[in-house]
């Protein structure tokens, strides 16, 4: 039972409370008291540490940093709006002047802040996330439903899951730099080594879950596909996909999580704009504020990273095929309905 639903069911009104306060205390209390004492130990040994670029910051100081990111996200807006502003109404008295007069319209260039870095990320992450999912689930349901291809394919997969992010860097940006090739690009090279690296580094888990699902589905559903002479698209789509949704959506919820990892790696070799490129600038910079923004960065990749997993998870439930249908009985009925 979740925290959120104890509390809704401990604060009814007739609801017993006290029989319900153990549960309480474990699902609420010991993580909260878990925080209280990181962040108690954090505060008392990060003053002790120095480095290079000062003493190691303490939750005050992060939070701070953490505040002053966000003014500075405010700050960037307003002369984003402050510019435009200004724009229209130098296009409106041009207009004015001679109805006729062809109106140029720019784009504010300032500089990325920290929002728009996280942004950035999870752009970059889901279209590498997209591109390894509609690669990974096909060959995943081939390697499935045929053993043949199954062991063709294996051997690539144990050989390439292993390698890390930074060997594909090097390789992965000169093809990028070779073959996309255009005056007025529409992405930047950066983006496109970024996400293909995620795509690549993530495609294995979802190709992995998908295949041991559709392998191990009930024989009494393939043969009942059988006995009513589905063809191989009616089979894949009332049969395999939905018997191996579980199985599916495990790889893809791995998927998004290595390819959240993978991804700073990337941006801080590639130089895409994103979470990655930010603590990598904020290394570079050394000033005394940078082990704190850095560390707001830390917490905010593992927030960001936690929230995911929870959205993954909560998709995964409504679409859990196992739950939705109760029992295979049931699924055998909805082939025959659809035979029928």
């Amino acid at each position: 039972m979740s925290s959120l639903a104890l509390m809704r069911r401990l604060w009814r009104p007739q609801a017993p409370t006290v029989r319900h306060l153990p549960e309480l205390g474990r699902a609420v209390g010991i993580p909260l008291l878990t925080i209280l004492v990181f962040l108690f130990a954090w505060s008392q040994v990060a003053p002790s540490i120095d480095t290079s670029l000062g003493q190691i910051p303490g939750p005050m100081a992060v939070w701070q940093q953490t505040q002053n990111l966000w003014a500075e996200h405010q700050a960037e807006r307003g002369r984003a709006a402050a510019f435009y502003a200004r724009e229209a109404q130098r296009n409106a008295e041009r207009l004015a002047q001679d109805p006729t007069a062809a109106i140029t319209t720019l784009t504010y260039t300032g500089r990325p802040t920290y929002v728009d870095q996280i942004v950035m990320s999870l752009m970059t992450l889901f279209t590498g996330f997209v591109l390894a999912s509609l690669v990974a689930i096909p060959l995943g349901i081939v390697c499935g439903l045929s053993t043949t291809v199954n062991a063709g394919i294996n051997p690539f997969i144990q050989i390439f899951r292993p390698v890390s992010p930074l060997a594909w860097l090097p390789i992965v940006t000169m093809m990028v730099s070779a073959t996309y090739v255009s005056d007025d690009p529409m992405f930047a090279k950066s983006f496109i080594t970024s996400a293909i690296i995620v795509s690549i580094c993530s495609l294995w888990p979802t190709v992995i879950n998908t295949a041991m699902g559709v392998s191990s589905i009930d024989r009494d559903l393939m043969n009942v596909a059988k006995v009513l002479r589905l063809n191989w698209t009616t089979t894949l789509i009332k049969v395999v996909i939905p018997a191996s949704l579980p199985q599916i959506f495990t790889g893809l919820r791995v998927s998004l999580g290595v390819g959240w990892m993978v991804l700073i790696a990337a941006e801080m070799l590639a130089q895409h704009p994103g979470l990655g490129k930010f603590v990598w600038d904020e290394f570079q910079n050394g000033s005394s504020d940078s082990l704190g923004r850095i560390m707001v960065a830390v917490f905010t990749a593992g927030i960001i990273g936690f929230l995911l997993d929870r959205m993954m998870m909560r998709v995964h439930r409504l679409v859990d095929y196992r739950a939705a249908c109760g029992r295979q009985s049931d699924c055998r009925l909805r082939l025959q309905s659809g035979r029928s």
